[in-house]
């Protein structure tokens, strides 16, 4: 199953097709792959020819040696990417972007102006202008963040449209949902979007405030700016401009306290 250069002149000898010579001032242009090691190495220069390229045209590469870049991937001036980011596919970066350590993109479309902070993972996905995102956050495929939007840490979206100047800061869990203009998503809210069968969508509209640790299940619609109260567990649709609270009533018991029972 290996193939030699060498027999390459032979073979299309026989077969009746053209032979040529092409000169290249570049050693490095023409390398034998023997091993995984050689082949490291091949990649190596191709990376790091990829990443001149970039910085030749205004892209600003803090430590090269640690950052990967796809031959395919495009990238506009004035971005700058922090050491130890890996960007793969046919991925597209705007201009004038930051892009933070262990920054890792797949065949996703980046605007112009987006601040991606650390540990950010994004997934055919696209991150419209002057959005910020990050840190250790996870878009899956099939998701859009508008322009303006703020998605904060250890938040996930799957197959959702997270609308403009929207913000969601910490710790949620959003799939199969669509959320409009400038909506907030307090902390620790999820969308309970499968079943175990299936999954099911949820609709946002704009100026919805949803407070922290609320449940939102699926099929759902939260109507224009709609207030949902912290700790609820939403089953059914709210109505525009309502305030919709889901939750079981407190109950205190003095002087039950289980940790002062007598042996």
């Amino acid at each position: 199953g290996e193939y030699y250069l060498t027999d390459v002149t032979e073979i299309l000898s026989q077969e009746g097709k053209k032979i040529g010579v092409h000169k290249t001032r570049n050693t490095e242009d023409l390398v034998g792959v023997n091993s995984r090691y050689e082949l490291a190495k091949a990649i190596g220069e191709l990376r790091e020819r990829k990443i001149k390229a970039l910085t030749e045209k205004g892209v600003t590469v803090y430590d090269p040696l640690t950052t990967w870049i796809d031959l395919d991937v495009k990238i506009g001036p004035e971005t700058i990417v922090y050491p130890s980011v890996i960007i793969e596919g046919n991925s597209v970066i705007g201009s004038g972007c930051r892009l933070y350590p262990f920054v890792h993109i797949v065949d996703s479309r980046v605007g112009n102006r987006v601040k991606i902070l650390s540990s950010t993972m994004i997934e055919e996905s696209v991150i419209e202008d002057e959005a910020q995102v990050g840190p250790f956050t996870h878009f899956r495929p099939k998701t859009i963040i508008k322009s303006k939007a703020k998605v904060g840490n250890f938040v996930e979206m799957k197959n959702t449209i997270f609308g403009r100047k929207s913000k969601a800061g910490h710790l949620t869990y959003l799939g199969d949902c669509e959320v409009k203009e400038e909506v907030n998503i307090g902390a620790g809210t999820i969308t309970c979007n499968y079943d175990g069968k299936k999954k099911y969508k949820t609709f946002i509209e704009s100026g919805v405030f949803i407070g922290s640790g609320t449940e939102l299940v699926a099929p759902l619609k939260v109507g224009k700016k709609a207030y949902i109260g912290a700790g609820s567990t939403i089953t059914k649709d709210v109505a525009p401009e309502s305030l919709a609270v889901a939750r079981c009533k407190q109950v205190e018991k003095r002087g039950k306290d289980p940790r002062k029972r007598s042996k």
